[in-house]
C-alpha cells in the first residue's frame, strides 16, 4: 500500500545565552534543565530507534546559540554535578516520604534518583559528554535531519540594519558547519517571523517618525543567496498572494535542491488553492537569488499536540509540571484536572501515564492518516503534513512526550499508511509547483509582532537600534584591520550585539516569563557592547588603557566566550542589495 502522502515532524531546539549569566533561578540553569529534561532523553529515543533499524526521519532545529553553549567545557563541567545534586535531592525526597509512611511518593522519588543516575551515565559514558556530537552523528547514520537558525535567534523583521540579518544568517551557517561538520539545508527562521521584500521605515514607537522609508530585501533572499533550501511558516501566512506556476531549472544549482525558476506564462490551474499540505517558492523576485522553499504548518495536528485546553499534554494522568516538591524541585504529581489548583493534585501514576502515552500515540498516527487520505492531489502531487513544535515541549514541559514521540515513530514504521520523512527528503521528493508572496508576520500571538513589540518592549528596540548603527560604523572602520587586538575588540562587539538582539528577552518580558532578567540581561549586552566599541576606537588613537579595561575585557571575553569565528565585515556592508 502507497502513503496517502507524508509526515514531516520538526522540534526546535532554541535557549538565549545563560552560561556565565547567574544560575537559579535564570541563568544556566535554564539550559541544564532542558539538557536533562528534553536533548538527552530525545537523544536516547532517537538512538535507540536507529539502532533497531527505524530512522525517525525527525527534522531537528538545533539554533547555533544552543549548540555553542552545549559543546562550551564549561557546560561539559557544570552539567554532571547538576544531575548528581538533583540524584541527591531524590534520594533526600525518598527518605523523607518514608520517613511520614508516604510509601508511594518515597518510591516516586527512588524512580526520580535512578533516572537521574541514568542521565549522568548516559551523558559521560555513551556521549562523552558531547550532546551536539550525539545528534551530529544521528544525521550521519541518516536517521535525522539538522536544520540551523539565526545566530542568536534575532527577531529578522524588527532588526534595523539589513547587514544584521545577514550576519545572523551566516553566523548560524558557520556554526552548523564547524559543529555538525557539514552545509545546512533548512534554515528556521527565528519565531517563524517573516518579512517580505517592501518599503521599510522603524517603528514609529520606537524612532520618531521622519517620513524616509527604504526598499528592504524578503527574508528568503538572504536565505537562497546563502545556500538555504527552505524555511517553515505558520499557517495564517498563505494569506499572501494567489500561487504563480512556476517551472524549476535542475542544472547549475550550486548544491541547491533546485537552480533557477522561471514563471509560467498561464494563470493557476485548478486545484493549485493554497493549501498547508504543498510547499511552495516564496516570493515575487525569484529570479533574482537561488529560490527558497515554504513548508507550511499544519494546524490540526499541531493543534493535537501543543493545546492547553485540548492537547495531549493536558490529560490527566501525566506528571503536572507546575506541583514541585521543595527542596529539589522534583516533581511528584500528575495533571489530575484543569479545574483546581495545586492542592488538589493526585500523585503520580507511571504505569497509567505510560498507559495514555501509548493511547494518544495510537490516536496520532490514525489522525495523520486520516488528514492525509482526505487530501486532494492536484497532478498526482504528493501532500504533506508538516508539524514544528518547540522541541523542549517534549520531555521538559511535557515529560512523557519522548515516550509518546518513540510509540508514535514505530507504530508509524509498522504502519504503510504513514510515512515520516525529513524536511528535505519531502522537498526532493516533491519540490515546489508554485511560488507564493507572503506577508509579513510570524507565530506569535495574534500572527504579528506584537510579542516582541508592544510597550513594554519599545525601549529594548532603542538599544539593539542604537548598537546596531555603531556595529555598522565600527566595522566599516576596522573589520579589516590587520591589528590582532583591534579585530579582538571588534568580534567581541559583534558578539555583544548578537546577544543582544536575542529575541528571548522581547519574549520574556511581554510574557512575564522573566522580566526583570530579562531586561537586565538585555540593558546589560547593550553596555558592554558600548563599552568593547569604546575600547576598540580607543585602541585605534593609540590611547593607553588602563588595568582596569583589560581585566574587564579580559572577563567579557572569558564570559561571553561565544562564536569564534565570528566576522565583524558581515556588518560592515549588505552583499548582495535588493
Amino acid at each position: 500500500m502507497s502513503p496517502p502522502g507524508a509526515f514531516c515532524l520538526v522540534l526546535h531546539t532554541h535557549l538565549p545565552y545563560v552560561l556565565g549569566h547567574s544560575t537559579w533561578p535564570h541563568g544556566a540553569q535554564m539550559l541544564y534543565d532542558a539538557a536533562a529534561d528534553c536533548y538527552l532523553p530525545l537523544l536516547r529515543v532517537f538512538r535507540r530507534l536507529a539502532d533497531d533499524g527505524i530512522a525517525p526521519r525527525v527534522t531537528v532545529s538545533l539554533t547555533p546559540v544552543v549548540m555553542e553553549q552545549l559543546a562550551d567545557p564549561r557546560f561539559c563541567e557544570w552539567f554532571p554535578p547538576y544531575l548528581h545534586d538533583r540524584v541527591e535531592q531524590a534520594k533526600a525526597n525518598a527518605a523523607e516520604f518514608a520517613g511520614r509512611g508516604d510509601g508511594h511518593l518515597a518510591w516516586l522519588a527512588e524512580r526520580w534518583a535512578a533516572h537521574f543516575a541514568e542521565l549522568a551515565r548516559y551523558f559521560e559514558e555513551d556521549l562523552g559528554r558531547d550532546i551536539v556530537g550525539g545528534f551530529r552523528e544521528l544525521q550521519e547514520r541518516g536517521a535525522l535531519e539538522l536544520m540551523s537558525s539565526g545566530a542568536t535567534h534575532g527577531y529578522f523583521p524588527l532588526l534595523h540594519e539589513e547587514c544584521s540579518i545577514q550576519a545572523q544568517v551566516r553566523q548560524g551557517a558557520r556554526s552548523y558547519e564547524r559543529l555538525i561538520g557539514r552545509y545546512p539545508r533548512g534554515f528556521w527562521v527565528p519565531e517563524c517571523a517573516y518579512r517580505p521584500r517592501a518599503p521599510w521605515a522603524p517603528p514609529a514607537s520606537v524612532v520618531p517618525p521622519h517620513g524616509r522609508t527604504w526598499l528592504r530585501k524578503g527574508i528568503e533572499e538572504f536565505l537562497g543567496e546563502n545556500g538555504f533550501d527552505y524555511f517553515i511558516v505558520d499557517t495564517h501566512m498563505l494569506a499572501g498572494g494567489d500561487p504563480l506556476p512556476v517551472d524549476i531549472d535542475y542544472d547549475n544549482n550550486l548544491g541547491k535542491l533546485w537552480g533557477r525558476l522561471r514563471r509560467r506564462d498561464e494563470t493557476p490551474r485548478p486545484g493549485w488553492e493554497k493549501s498547508p499540505h504543498f510547499p511552495y517558492f516564496v516570493g515575487c523576485h525569484f529570479e533574482d537569488h537561488p529560490p527558497v522553499a515554504c513548508l507550511v504548518r499544519h494546524p490540526d495536528a499541531s493543534h493535537q499536540v501543543w493545546s492547553a485546553d485540548h492537547g495531549y499534554p493536558g490529560d490527566g494522568w501525566y506528571l503536572e509540571f507546575h506541583k514541585k516538591h521543595l527542596p529539589g524541585d522534583h516533581r511528584y504529581w500528575r495533571v489530575t484536572d484543569d479545574r483546581n489548583d495545586l492542592a488538589t493534585k493526585q500523585p503520580y501514576v507511571p504505569e497509567m501515564a505510560e498507559q495514555r502515552a501509548g493511547e494518544n500515540a495510537a490516536h496520532f498516527v490514525s489522525l495523520i492518516h486520516g488528514l492525509l487520505e482526505a487530501q486532494p492531489r492536484p497532478s498526482g502531487r504528493r501532500p504533506l503534513i508538516c508539524a514544528p513544535f518547540d522541541a523542549e515541549l517534549f520531555g521538559h514541559w511535557w515529560h512523557e512526550g519522548p515516550a509518546w514521540l518513540e510509540r508514535v515513530i514505530r507504530w508509524a514504521h509498522e504502519d504503510p499508511r504513514v510515512e515520516f520523512m525529513t524536511c528535505h527528503e519531502y522537498l526532493d521528493d516533491s519540490p515546489p509547483a508554485a511560488a507564493i508572496t507572503l506577508p509579513e508576520g510570524s507565530w506569535g500571538a495574534g500572527g504579528g509582532h506584537f510579542v516582541w513589540l508592544n510597550p513594554q518592549t519599545e525601549w529594548t528596540w532603542r538599544r539593539v537600534y542604537d548598537a546596531e548603527g555603531d556595529m555598522r560604523e565600527l566595522a566599516r572602520a576596522f573589520a579589516d584591520t590587520p591589528d590582532q587586538q583591534l579585530r579582538a575588540f571588534v568580534a567581541q562587539a559583534a558578539r555583544e550585539l548578537f546577544l543582544l538582539q536575542a529575541s528571548d528577552w522581547q519574549f520574556l518580558i511581554t510574557t512575564g516569563g522573566a522580566p526583570d532578567y530579562a531586561a537586565r540581561r538585555l540593558d546589560g549586552h547593550h553596555t558592554d557592547f558600548s563599552r568593547v566599541a569604546d575600547l576598540a576606537r580607543r585602541w585605534a588613537r593609540h590611547e593607553t588603557l588602563s588595568p582596569e579595561d583589560w581585566a574587564y575585557f579580559g572577563d567579557l571575553c572569558a564570559r561571553d566566550a561565544i562564536f569564534p569565528d565570528v566576522d565583524p565585515a558581515w556588518f560592515a556592508r549588505l552583499d548582495h542589495a535588493p
